[in-house]
């Protein structure tokens, strides 16, 4: 049993979700979205890192996920992006949490089963796989599905070390 914080972060809006983990069961605990005001960068990061910071504290997850850079067609959205990330992971690893990062691939992959998958075909798989009533924000679905494919390719892991050992095992014996 773990509860895993999942990160989707941005200079604007930065979605978060947080879960928990039962054996191959993912559980709905809380999303949202903590939104940035004003035009400077340095208070927008420091909003987004205390905020993370109190979802840390709240929540109290053994696990945090947060989605990687993508090369955006402005640079300067990237390096923000990037910042963004920063403040969330600095929250994170000043929590003594240790950082996981996964493509937007890899997270789509890992809920819809396709790395080409739309917002909309992430959101209904997050809400199908948490068995939500309602469609939530598109950030914060992100944030869930950050989640969501932390816990999967964790189950994953320990799945394979299993085989393995069970394969040592019979070479041994």
């Amino acid at each position: 049993m773990s509860i895993i914080l999942g990160i989707d972060p941005g200079s604007r809006i930065t979605g978060y979700g947080v879960i928990e983990q039962k054996g191959s069961k993912c559980i709905y605990i809380a999303s949202g979205c903590i939104r940035t005001k004003g035009d400077t960068l340095a208070p927008k990061l420091n909003m987004i890192f205390n905020g993370i910071a109190e979802i840390i504290q709240q929540y109290n997850p053994s696990e945090f996920a947060i989605e990687q850079v993508f090369m955006a067609k402005n640079p300067d959205s990237a390096l923000k992006l990037g910042q963004a990330r920063g403040a969330a992971m600095v929250a994170a690893t000043q929590s003594d949490l240790y950082v996981c990062e996964y493509s937007a691939r890899q997270i789509k992959q890992a809920v819809v089963g396709t790395g080409a998958a739309s917002k909309e075909q992430v959101q209904s798989m997050v809400m199908q796989i948490l068995n939500l009533s309602g469609r939530p924000q598109a950030d914060a679905a992100d944030g869930l599905a950050v989640a969501i494919c932390h816990a999967h390719t964790a189950q994953s892991l320990v799945a394979m070390a299993g085989q393995v050992k069970k394969t040592v095992r019979g070479r041994f014996r």
